[in-house]
C-alpha cells in the first residue's frame, strides 16, 4: 500500500507500523500531522492573515479537524467547505465562505484534489487566493505553496517492497515506513501574480523554489 490519504492504522489494514501483522504493508503518509504545519507556513508567507479557507472531502475529513486546531492556536479563523459530488465545483465551494475569508485558500489531501490539481491552480490564481498544497505537483500546476513527502520517492520505495515480496519476504513482517523528509515548494510566479512577497526566510528553508 501506498497510504497518501488515509490512515491504515486506524482502520485496522495494520495492527502496529513495526509489525504490520496482516497481509498489507507499504508506506503511511501521515497527514494529519501535516496538516497542521501547512496552516503555520501559511500563517509564515501572510504574518497578518486572519481568516482563510479550507476545502476537503471524506478523505480529508481528519485534516480539516486538525487544519482548524491548529488555526485556533495561531489566531487565524479557518473556515472549512465540504465538497461532495463529482466534478467538485470549486466556484460554488468559495461562494459559501465569507468574503472576509476569501484571501487564502488551504487544500486537503484527496484523490479527487490531486486529480483536479491544474483546475485548483487556475481556480486560485483567478480568484487571487493564495493557496497551500499537499503536494509539490499542485505546486507545479500552478499553485503557490506545498508542503508533504515526495510521491515519486514513495513509489520507489513501493517498489523496493513489492521485490522484497516476491523475493519471499511475508508483508506482515515488513514494517510500514513513513517518510522523515518533506518538502517544501514555492512558486515564485504565482506569488508574483498575486503580488505576494515571500519572505527571504522561507525562500532560504524551501526544498525547491519554481520560477
Amino acid at each position: 500500500m501506498i497510504a497518501v490519504t488515509y490512515d491504515p492504522l486506524a482502520l485496522g489494514y495494520i495492527r502496529s507500523l513495526a509489525r504490520p501483522g496482516r497481509q498489507v504493508t507499504g508506506l503511511f503518509m501521515q497527514q494529519i500531522e501535516l496538516a497542521r504545519k501547512r496552516v503555520q507556513l501559511l500563517k509564515d508567507v501572510l504574518p497578518d492573515l486572519q481568516a482563510a479557507t479550507m476545502f476537503w472531502d471524506s478523505s480529508s475529513a481528519d485534516q480539516w479537524n486538525e487544519a482548524n486546531n491548529a488555526a485556533s492556536e495561531l489566531s487565524l479563523r479557518l473556515v472549512g467547505i465540504e465538497l461532495r459530488e463529482r466534478p467538485y465545483d470549486y466556484e460554488a465551494a468559495l461562494s459559501q465562505a465569507p468574503l472576509d475569508y476569501r484571501r487564502a485558500i488551504i487544500i486537503g489531501t484527496s484523490p479527487v484534489f490531486y486529480d483536479d490539481r491544474q483546475r485548483l491552480a487556475g481556480f486560485a490564481l483567478r480568484h487571487r487566493l493564495a493557496s497551500m498544497f499537499p503536494l509539490r505537483e499542485h505546486v507545479a500546476a500552478g499553485g503557490l505553496l506545498s508542503y508533504g513527502a515526495n510521491l515519486s520517492d514513495m513509489f520507489r520505495r513501493a517498489a523496493e517492497y513489492v521485490d522484497k515480496i516476491a523475493k519471499g519476504a511475508k508483508a506482515a513482517d515488513l514494517p510500514v515506513e513513513q517518510p522523515t523528509k518533506f518538502d517544501l515548494v514555492i512558486n515564485l510566479k504565482a506569488a508574483k501574480a498575486l503580488g505576494l512577497e515571500i519572505p527571504v526566510t522561507l525562500l532560504a528553508t524551501a526544498n525547491e523554489v519554481i520560477e
